[in-house]
């Protein structure tokens, strides 16, 4: 348009440009505008079915009344746009089915993903059906999608708009541009010919009274003006050039300063928000925490009181000269003192490790452990409480699965499964404790009892610290405190928890761990025969070894290794309290720990062997699954002579054995005893 020599062609061009970007603005607006409303009227209408629907079906779901569905289904056909629908169940399973013709496709067997989906042609709505927080089913419902035709119908209208406008717009300027095109084309005549000929007499035609008419009269007395003008217009124009580049540039510094006061503002004020927010979310968690540790500081007081109220009592009544008492109520009194002292120390234990737990200070041996025997364990720990009660215990005949655990702590977790099993079951009751794999490399130990089973309300508040769902008054001591602890410690083993309860019906609790592959069996060792005696072959004397470990299966490992060497005798200890005992007594020449043990750590019992001056110099080499650097470098710097990790390393485990007792031949012969 440009290149356009008259201005006649160029007025035409400029306003028939204009009419077309208004009309394509103005039709492609309302274009975008109906298609936008009609998807979301779509889609709102068949939300607001499927939520009719899933209301009115929420009975026959929950009461399995597969007929009402369909009724309810059926009068989708009062909806033209709907082709299909589906109840679904809440495990997903198909319950019911509309199609408004057989041109219709199959239904989705399972539920999809909540919410709408465009499929060509057609668009779906899935949507859950909850009632008082319970997911009943899903509702699916299927329409049509006439956008693409909508789309194309209003195109070939706009298209049709568009010719025609253009076309009226250039008859139109065909007939009138000459209205306003000529006085301006005679002032370019006259200009032009100015400027050829320099002639500044010459002067333009007035052929109207409009503004044109104005510009005539003010481009004659410019010619006038202009010889006048010239020579002191040449000389303002540096001036003003000078002027105008300073102003230019002053505009803008202004207008780059306001920029950035603008983006400094908006910046502090994300800032501030985000800090309110931050500090509201900060004091909202402040006042739920100091709430928590209210109820549980009140709850923790009244349990430690109740043991502590009968201990008073009594002994009060023992130790009073004016209370008389026989010999038989003193011995009774005695009963429920020495009672209500095993119930504090249980209540105390169970606070501590619910601390040690909740404070992260726990730490866990994780490794392969074998679920038969450790339910062979259990077995014969319940066994004599549950025979007491008249209980049936029946356990799996075998589970040979190996699961990722600390063997210490998944014994307490089933012994507190189990104990709970026997408390709360109705006389001459059973208990079934199963072992399932379950998909993903998983396995689930359930322990269901036939008890009286818990409600929908008990069960959500199960796992809360003193929480006994009603049981305080009962006959059965108890602080609330195992199952939370239970829980957490699940959970630190990568695992779950869950039960299912019915009133009337007895409870279920169930654990899931992660399976995997066990250690391999001392038998099948394809080792070459560990060399142990280097560090021996100057004495004739045995040494004495100490193997402090939990494990069964680690302690066997470690005796057929150690059985290649006779010179070496081997004792083992399977807690810490027993393996500090058992170094006082024998007073071995070297001590391997693990670091996870009942009762007492490995780290503890290292502190009680370096505290006692007849074992402080016995080097203790930590052999443990913790294989962090940073548990490496703590267990060093607390005394550890070595730091072994699990699974063994057979010439590292020998190698550390060699070089610890050749240190401790050093150090006799330092002090002129050559006897071990």
């Amino acid at each position: 348009m440009i290149r356009l020599r008259s201005i006649r062609h160029k007025l035409m061009s400029v306003v028939l440009l204009t009419t077309l970007v208004a009309l394509v603005i103005s039709l492609g607006t309302i274009v975008v505008y109906d298609l936008r409303a009609y998807h979301r009227n779509l889609v709102a209408d068949i939300s607001t079915q499927a939520e009719l629907l899933g209301h009115m079906s929420s009975a026959a779901l929950a009461f399995d009344d597969e007929r009402l569905a369909l009724e309810n289904l059926n009068l989708m056909r009062i909806r033209p746009r709907v082709t299909a629908g589906a109840l679904y169940k809440a495990d997903g399973s198909l319950f019911a089915s509309y199609r408004a013709n057989e041109r219709v496709g199959e239904l989705p067997a399972k539920v999809g993903k909540e919410g709408e989906n465009i499929a060509g042609s057609s668009v779906e709505l899935f949507k859950p059906i909850v009632d008082n927080g319970e997911l009943l089913g899903t509702v699916y419902l299927r329409a049509d999608y006439e956008l693409a035709g909508r789309t194309a119908d209003y195109l070939a209208i706009a298209l049709g708009v568009t010719v025609l406008a253009l076309l009226v717009a250039l008859l139109l300027l065909r007939r009138l541009d000459f209205v306003i095109t000529q006085p301006i084309l005679d002032i370019a005549d006259v200009a032009r010919e100015v400027i050829e000929t320099g002639d500044y007499s010459r002067r333009a035609r007035k052929l109207s009274v409009d503004e044109v008419a104005q510009l005539v009269d003010s481009f004659n007395k410019m010619l006038a003006e202009i010889e006048l003008r010239t020579q002191a217009l040449e000389r303002s124009n540096g001036e003003l050039a000078r002027e105008g580049e300073q102003r230019t540039q002053a505009q803008q510094e202004v207008m780059r300063l306001n920029q950035e006061l603008e983006v400094r503002v908006h910046e502090r004020t994300v800032q501030l928000e985000m800090t309110n927010g931050e500090l509201a979310m900060a004091m909202e968690e402040a006042r739920s925490a100091n709430y928590a540790k209210s109820a549980f500081l009140s709850s923790m007081s009244h349990e430690l009181r109740t043991p502590l109220n009968a201990i008073l009592g009594f002994a009060q009544i023992l130790s009073s000269d004016r209370l008389p008492s026989t010999l038989e109520q003193k011995k009774e009194f005695a009963g429920h003192i020495l009672k209500s002292g095993r119930h504090l120390l249980t209540l105390i234990n169970e606070i501590l490790d619910l601390a040690k737990v909740e404070s992260g200070t726990v730490s866990l041996s994780l490794e392969p452990v074998g679920l038969d025997a450790i339910l062979q364990e259990c077995r014969d720990m319940i066994a004599p409480l549950a025979s007491q009660r008249g209980i049936g215990m029946a356990f799996p005949d075998a589970c040979p699965l190996n699961v990722l655990a600390d063997r210490t702590r998944l014994k307490q977790i089933l012994l507190n499964l189990l104990s709970n099993a026997l408390k709360y079951n109705r006389e001459r009751g059973q208990v079934a404790i199963d072992c399932v794999p379950q998909a993903g490399g998983r396995v689930r130990i359930s322990v269901r009892d036939t008890g009286v089973g818990l409600d929908g309300e008990q069960v959500a508040l199960l796992f809360q610290p003193f929480n006994r769902l009603g049981q305080e008054g009962g006959t059965e001591e108890g602080s609330g405190i195992g199952l939370v602890v239970t829980k957490r410690l699940v959970e630190l083993m990568d695992g779950s928890i869950g039960v299912s309860s019915a009133p009337g019906e007895g409870s279920t609790f169930w654990i899931e761990l992660r399976v995997v592959d066990a250690l391999p069996a001392p038998a099948t060792l394809a080792l070459p025969r560990p060399d142990l005696a280097g560090a021996l072959l100057e004495h004739s004397a045995p040494v004495t070894l100490l193997y402090v470990e939990d494990n069964p299966a680690n302690l066997t490992l470690v005796e057929e290794i150690v059985r290649y060497c006779p010179q070496l005798q081997l004792l083992t200890a399977t807690d810490g309290r027993l393996g500090v005992e058992m170094a006082r007594t024998h007073l071995p020449q070297l001590i391997l720990m693990d670091i996870n043990l009942p009762h007492v750590n490995g780290t503890d019992a290292l502190k009680l062997l370096r505290a006692d001056p007849r074992t402080a110099h016995i080097p203790v080499i930590a052999l443990t699954a913790n294989a962090m650097p940073g548990d490496v470098e703590r267990s060093l710097a607390l005394g550890f002579y070595r730091y072994l990790t699990k699974p063994i390393n057979l010439d590292e485990f020998t190698e550390a054995i060699n070089s610890t007792l050749a240190y401790v031949a050093q150090q006799r012969r330092q002090k002129g005893t050559g006897a071990p």
